[in-house]
């Protein structure tokens, strides 16, 4: 897997360095100045990545790539033009100046490798969320997008949403006042995604035929093939997915995290029922992050809450109401209360209702911002073509977000509270946790060691 280009970039990089020279490749902007399709390969075709093989299929979709050739059954058959491969890396250098992006939709664990080797070759990326699974490679991925000079793109959908252009009309309009507090709530773990199995370790047996094991395993240590991992329970395990807060943080931190600046947060707790086995997540936790201030706006405490553990109301809330079981976030502000149902910012309102409804004149006022359209594929295949700004969700936003989304699921996997130390990546105190900021890898998927 190693390349000339990715040692020159790794000795280039230190975890401090601030601008990084341009690359002697990438695909100019200038080349996409006459209308014309883009050639697209989609790693990951099943679950969202049906999503992916869907709007890739409106440019030139070009390869197909997955593991399992039943999960990419569907996509073969509907597009027999696009390559078929097992190995990205076998994909990206047999098709070489044929492919200009690359869309990833595969489990948490193999997004940083994939990423990786498509920008080193110059292509555009666009990642599902959570952007990786650990935090050195979140900080990676957004040294070589600016390295290698592409654009980016992580998935959570809702920051393309008319609703999330709503709420930072309303905070930048001062509607809301100072927050101080935001509240946040899912419904999952649940299932088919988050099932512990009957016993643990689980009972293994042969891979099936059309699966390669190997490659779905990619850069972790190697282990026998269970159903209880693949294809849909692989979230529940640390090896290869983030827990709750990697599959539905990103969309419902989204909003705060973008309208009140949160940055980096100084201290993270938890309290969480004790885990099932090893290797899994706990089956229901409270993360509680500390925030400090940032200029004129106070600090904040932001809580996360799954499924098992009661939410609190607002404190402006129609006591005859019940929140949504399924989830949602609100943010206490000192003048109004935000809120929205759902993972993602869908309706926004200020709530109680009532408050709303007289609140609207007023809020109708407020100049609009422009809004995106389409979701994140659709915004990031624009930014390549020239044909919009860059994705509003782009790996200079992405990875801080993600960031905060794993210091939570590290203290949700040791049951520690996390005193971050963000400047020098570090857990303050706790060096025997530095191999969760850093994972270990097979040696053959090792993206070097100087960072």
């Amino acid at each position: 897997m190693k390349t000339t280009n990715r040692r020159h970039f790794l000795k280039s990089t230190t975890l401090g360095a601030g601008a990084l020279a341009l690359p002697l490749f990438s695909i100019p902007r200038a080349a996409f100045a006459a209308p014309r399709k883009i050639n697209m390969a989609v790693v990951g075709a099943g679950g969202m990545g049906k999503y992916a093989v869907r709007i890739a299929a409106t440019e030139n979709l070009v390869a197909i790539c997955d593991v399992d050739d039943v999960r990419a059954m569907q996509a073969f058959k509907q597009h027999p033009k696009a390559r078929r491969f097992k190995d990205f890396r076998v994909m990206l250098d047999t098709m070489g100046n044929d492919i200009d992006a690359v869309a990833i939709s595969t489990p948490d664990h193999t997004h940083f490798p994939i990423a990786m080797a498509a920008m080193e070759r110059g292509k555009h990326v666009f990642v599902q969320k959570p952007l990786a699974h650990n935090i050195w490679q979140l900080r990676t991925l957004r040294k070589a997008a600016k390295h290698y000079g592409v654009t980016t793109q992580m998935g959570n959908q809702g920051h393309t949403f008319p609703g999330m252009r709503r709420i930072k009309e309303w905070v930048a309009a001062d509607v809301i006042g100072d927050v101080t507090e935001v509240i946040s709530w899912t419904n999952r773990p649940n299932a088919p995604w988050f099932v512990a199995p009957r016993a643990f370790p689980p009972a293994t047996s042969a891979p099936p035929k059309t699966l390669d094991w190997d490659l779905w395993q990619g850069p972790v240590p190697m282990r026998e093939y269970s159903p209880e991992y693949v294809p849909t329970k692989w979230r529940g395990w640390w090896d290869y997915g983030c827990g709750a807060l990697g599959d539905i943080g990103c969309h419902t931190f989204d909003a705060p995290f973008a309208v009140l600046g949160l940055g980096s947060p100084t201290k993270v707790e938890v309290v969480r029922h004790v885990p099932p086995g090893e290797g899994f997540i706990p089956m229901g936790s409270v993360v509680t992050y500390h925030f400090p201030a940032r200029g004129k706006k106070p600090p904040v405490v932001l809580k996360w809450y799954e499924a098992s553990f009661d939410v609190p109301k607002p404190r402006r809330w129609d006591p005859s109401e019940s929140l949504p079981s399924g989830g949602g976030m609100y943010m206490e502000g000192s003048k109004e209360t935000l809120y929205h149902a759902g993972m993602r910012p869908t309706k926004p309102i200020l709530t109680p209702s009532h408050r709303f409804e007289s609140m609207k004149p007023e809020l109708n006022r407020i100049e609009r911002l422009p809004d995106v359209g389409d979701g994140p594929i659709e915004e990031w295949i624009r930014a390549i073509k020239g044909e919009g700004p860059a994705p509003n969700s782009n790996f200079d936003y992405a990875a801080p977000l993600t960031e905060m989304v794993l210091l939570g699921a590290i203290a949700q996997r040791t049951g520690r509270t996390i005193e971050w130390d963000a400047a020098n990546m570090s857990i303050v105190g706790q060096t025997e946790l530095d191999s969760l900021i850093r994972e270990p890898v097979r040696g053959e998927w090792e993206y070097g060691l100087s960072l």
